[in-house]
């Protein structure tokens, strides 16, 4: 594929479920989770060694922001890596909450959307060209963003004029504008803030916060698989103008709403079409582009596995359960109905939905499925074990892990950022890093070269 930054932004749900008297706000259960990361303290930004940002985002979510990767596999390997560091910390936040007598469970989930309807979000980050014309890549973009949930959506059940409906995506529900520069107030199907994080006068940032957060490896891997040959392909001049939605906000909805896939959405020049036939014309089109020598290995696998999965999105959905979320979970909720003869407002059809994205792995409904080997996986636990404590190795991310190694190995005061790292106090420097794709930086190594080997390689 071409040379790219990656990165995922997933915010996460928590519930605190109390087995005692006592009952503590979600804002005093995120400090334990914190503590359980970075010892003796409670940030709210936070860079860790493995190079991913931890924080507090808006809403009080635990949000983990992965490092800058250029393979999609890395990717979710260290989109994982955010599941299991917050997992690794709930034994121990849940021993302190005892310790000061309160007894109870904490749960975290990689969804989007909690039982008051409120809405957090999963953010996919591009790198590009500063140069190239952005406008008219988002226009392209739009279309394709609205018919992707059809494969990457997680699937959701809401009530529709108190009748419980199941829907494929649970952020387009919530989706108000083509663009928009907010990620709270109007949220868009791709945002507009420009910022980079890097070298403004030669790159940009794509930032879409349209999707939903997937369980499913394959999910991520085919949803950032495809978004990043159809960016290059629009970027290269193989555009695809003649899908333009006439109503981009309503056509998510609309789309969101049919699990059966039959819905026709109205284009601006009248015709209607369905999520199924606009994805294919984007495949075609990108086709032609892998075809034209435009693109490597990566970039075909992407495009045989986006076919198969419209080709089996056309024929039966339910043929998908081992690929997509929202299919996954919509068949365990319908074989659930049909056992037990209950309702799809049952509140177990609801606990389904919640757990399905329980990080907890003995609790999570998809890591259940996981064990019986009823999803196809991408990438192995070692793998994801690994990027909890280590950065990738061609981007920045290595840089800023290694600097982070060695001022808590020095016991020094620092701040990071995407693009400065800083050492505080007596000897104060501050190292810039604006090269995302640049993983090595001569004052760090010199900065690691004053630690024994043993910790240099922790």
């Amino acid at each position: 594929m071409k040379p790219r930054i990656f990165g995922i932004e997933n915010e996460y749900g928590m519930v605190f479920s109390p087995t005692g008297r006592v009952y503590l706000p979600i804002e005093k259960v995120i400090g334990y989770i914190f503590e359980g990361l970075i010892p003796n303290s409670w940030p709210s930004n936070t860079f860790l060694e493995n190079g991913a940002r931890f924080y507090q985002d808006t809403g009080c979510h635990p949000e983990y922001a992965t490092p800058e990767c250029q393979t999609i596999l890395e990717l979710i390997v260290h989109d994982k890596a955010g599941e299991r560091l917050l997992e690794s910390c709930l034994p121990a936040a849940e021993t302190r909450l005892r310790e000061e007598g309160v007894s109870g469970f904490i749960s975290v989930f990689k969804n989007n959307t909690d039982s008051l309807g409120n809405t957090y979000g999963c953010h996919e980050n591009f790198s590009m060209n500063r140069h190239v014309d952005f406008w008219n890549v988002t226009e392209q973009l739009i279309p394709f963003f609205v018919t992707r949930q059809i494969f990457a959506g997680a699937g959701k059940v809401m009530k529709v004029n108190g009748h419980p409906h199941f829907f494929i995506s649970q952020r387009a529900q919530h989706i108000h504008e083509k663009t928009s520069s907010s990620t709270t107030s109007s949220r868009s199907i791709i945002n507009t803030r420009d910022e980079p994080h890097a070298d403004a006068e030669k790159y940009r940032r794509l930032h879409i916060i349209v999707g939903d957060s997937n369980m499913s490896e394959f999910v991520t891997y085919l949803k950032v698989g495809t978004t990043a040959v159809v960016l290059s392909m629009i970027e290269d001049g193989f555009h695809i103008r003649e899908f333009q939605l006439d109503d981009p906000v309503r056509a998510i909805r609309e789309i969101s709403r049919d699990p059966t896939l039959k819905q026709k959405v109205k284009l601006e020049n009248g015709q209607e079409l369905s999520a199924i036939e606009i994805q294919r014309a984007y495949l075609e089109r990108a086709q032609a582009y892998v075809d034209a020598g435009r693109e490597d290995g990566v970039a075909k696998d992407v495009l045989q596995r986006w076919a198969k999965v419209l080709d089996g999105l056309d024929d039966d959905p339910m043929s998908l359960t081992r690929e997509l979320d929202w299919v996954s979970k919509r068949h365990l909720m319908c074989s659930y109905v049909e056992e037990k003869g209950c309702g799809w407002d049952d509140p177990r059809i609801a606990m389904i939905d919640l757990q399905y994205h329980n990080v907890q792995r003995s609790k999570g409904v998809y890591y259940l499925l996981e064990r019986h080997n009823r999803m196809d996986r991408m990438v192995d636990d070692q793998a994801i074990h690994n990027a909890m404590s280590t950065p990738p190795q061609s981007t920045r991310a290595k840089v800023r892990g290694d600097f982070i190694r060695f001022a808590r190995a020095k016991n020094r005061s620092y701040t990071v950022d995407w693009t400065y790292l800083k050492l505080n106090g007596y000897w104060e420097e501050t190292i810039l890093c604006m090269d995302p794709f640049k993983a090595t930086n001569m004052r760090v190594n010199e900065l690691m070269e004053q630690l024994p080997a043993s910790a240099r390689w922790s």
